[in-house]
C-alpha cells in the first residue's frame, strides 16, 4: 500500500484550511509554500478537490481557496478517494480460489483500514492542532 505524493498534499492543504482559516480564502502561492510545492502541481491537487465539492475555489485578487461549508463531515477516506479514486488500499491478485487465506487475511485488513478511514473526520485532527501548544 503506498499513496502518491498528491494524498500526502492534499490531506496536508485540507488540515491547513481547516487549521487556519475554514472562513477566508487562501491563496495556492501561500498554500504551497506552506508545503514547499509548486503553485502548478498543488493547483491540479486543488481542481481534484474542488471537482468533489471539499473546497471551493475564488479567481482574482482576494481569490483563493477555502473549505465548503460542510467541511465538518470530510473523512481522510473522502480525501484520499477524491485524489487516487475508490483504488484497493493494498495492490493485490485476486486470482486466487476465493477461499484463499491470505487474500481473505488481505481483505479483511482492507476493510477495516477503509473504515478507520472513513470515521477519521478533518475536524477532529483540526481540533488537536488548535489545541496544541
Amino acid at each position: 500500500m503506498k499513496y502518491t505524493k498528491a494524498t500526502n498534499y492534499a490531506l496536508h492543504t485540507m488540515l491547513y484550511l481547516a487549521v487556519a482559516t475554514p472562513e477566508k480564502h487562501v491563496g495556492v502561492q501561500q498554500l504551497a509554500e506552506h508545503q514547499g510545492v509548486s503553485t502548478t502541481y498543488l493547483s491540479k491537487i486543488l481542481t481534484k478537490l474542488v471537482k468533489e465539492g471539499m473546497v471551493e475555489s475564488i479567481s482574482g485578487a482576494n481569490g483563493g481557496y477555502k473549505l465548503k461549508p460542510n467541511w465538518e463531515s470530510i473523512s481522510f477516506l473522502d480525501i484520499i478517494q477524491a485524489i487516487e479514486g475508490p483504488t484497493p488500499l493494498f495492490d493485490y491478485c485476486l486470482n486466487h480460489n476465493p477461499d484463499c487465506l491470505i487474500q481473505k487475511v488481505i481483505i479483511q485488513a482492507e476493510e477495516k483500514m477503509l473504515h478507520e478511514l472513513k470515521h477519521q473526520k478533518l475536524v477532529d485532527i483540526a481540533k488537536q492542532m488548535t489545541m496544541a501548544p
